[in-house]
């Protein structure tokens, strides 16, 4: 089989809200999607079903819909297995150890003897975290070991965790947030103990992951994912795995939003409360230039636009944004003290620079399902010129890419995976 023919639906079961019926929907089952994305701590899944009146029998004998008769109220946990359908694919999705939960019913349409309706569903601790706050205080530790606690302590869950290490040490109040904001927040301000600053903290299949972008981005020039071909039809057969089905350039860089961003020079300044004015050590301008000499790219090194016709001048020469912020001076300490905390020079400047040229460009793109492909993964893409020789790559636009999004798609006739990409500079390396 190929990796693009459907999927088999070996088990899709559904739980009351008591706990007390299940039903397994997998012949109602029209469409499931399965989503992961870098800026999510949670995995998501859309089911669409299909049923008619028949498919519950009651305590007093007759049937009703799955929408009436379980009832659907939210929180059912359900359990999901699909079987492999190619070499690719081998294992399939197998959820049944842990089960979705449905935060919300879509779309229910309902005539004659038939009812449509969508499942969305969401990690067990998504919930946890809207009914969780961090209250405490959390002492200067490595960044990891806070991540590590949260998760474990605050949203009780057992899910494997891989991160990467970080050099630096964070100290905080809870503030009564949600732990998935403070576990997002803290990837912003985490410093690895290689590259430059800048984490993600996100969900897949796998497990949850904080994972410095520099070291992701390291480790998939080193090896990536999966490597993908854009062809033409009378040239490939339909069944080949690694063919782009189809693609579209969504951005190739947004000038206005990188200067207003400041992604090309900054200006940074950090006022002192002890002194009551701003510290000279942080003072200065920050360019591209300066964080490129200690980062890792997808592509060629960082192209700075020039301005023609006004001076002629680069706009790595000119800040066009100003950042401040206040030096973190005994805040957290019982005592009288003057010790330096969480100094926002070390992680702020490059993080900014490290996020914002990560979006240079983006693309979404749909192939032929792989269930090998986690968000964060980095693969390569290799697609033709606009020629006369449709035979010969286009170097520009081939080349290494991020897994921002990915949507593993099924249905009763084929299974694809679409994929939003994205990379820091141009070019194949």
């Amino acid at each position: 089989m190929a990796a693009r023919d459907a999927s088999i639906y070996e088990e899709i079961l559904i739980e009351s809200g008591d706990g007390k019926r299940t039903i397994d929907m997998k012949l109602g089952v029209v469409a499931i999607r399965y989503f992961e994305d870098l800026f999510s701590p949670t995995i998501a899944v859309e089911v669409t079903v299909t049923n008619t009146g028949g498919s519950i029998k009651t305590e007093d004998g007759s049937f009703q819909s799955i929408y009436s008769g379980l009832p659907l109220r939210g929180g059912e946990r359900v359990f999901i297995k699909i079987a492999g359908n190619s070499d690719t694919n081998k294992d399939g999705i197998d959820l049944l150890d842990q089960p979705l939960y449905v935060s919300k019913i879509n779309n229910v349409i309902r005539e004659g003897q038939r009812e449509t309706f969508v499942l969305k569903l969401v990690s067990r601790e998504a919930i946890t975290n809207e009914t969780t706050r961090l209250y405490k205080k959390y002492s200067r530790a490595q960044v990891t070991d806070h991540i590590s606690n949260i998760i474990k302590e605050s949203l009780q869950s057992q899910k494997t965790l891989t991160s990467d290490n970080a050099s630096n040490q964070y100290g905080f109040i809870g503030n009564l947030k949600r732990p998935f904001d403070v576990l997002t927040m803290l990837a912003s301000k985490t410093v690895p103990d290689t590259g430059v600053p800048g984490y993600f903290f996100y969900e897949t299949i796998d497990g949850y992951n904080f994972r410095s972008i520099d070291k992701l981005i390291i480790a998939g020039k080193a090896n990536p994912k999966y490597t993908y071909y854009h062809q033409e039809d009378q040239n490939y057969e339909k069944s080949t795995d690694n063919r782009i089905l189809s693609y579209s350039i969504d951005r190739n860089n947004d000038l206005l939003e990188k200067l207003r961003m400041g992604t090309y020079a900054s200006f940074f300044a950090q006022y002192d409360p002890y002194l009551c004015e701003f510290s000279k050590s942080a003072e200065g301008k920050r360019t591209i230039n300066d964080f490129a000499k200690n980062a890792t790219f997808l592509g060629d090194p960082p192209e700075i636009p020039k301005l023609f016709g006004s001076g002629n001048f680069d706009f790595a020469n000119v800040p066009s944004r100003v950042v401040t912020s206040v030096l973190d001076i005994g805040s957290l300490e019982k005592d009288v003290s003057y010790d330096m905390g969480n100094n926002a020079k070390y992680y702020q400047r490059d993080a900014l620079f490290r996020y914002n040229y990560l979006f240079m460009q983006t693309l979404t793109m749909t192939v032929p399902l792989n269930l090998s492909l986690r968000a964060g993964s980095v693969i390569k893409c290799n697609f033709l010129k606009i020629s006369s020789n449709n035979k010969e790559f286009d170097r520009e636009n081939s080349g290494l890419y991020m897994i921002k999004e990915l949507c593993h798609y099924f249905d009763g006739t084929q299974s694809l995976t679409s994929l939003k990409l994205l990379r820091d500079t141009f070019g194949d390396v």
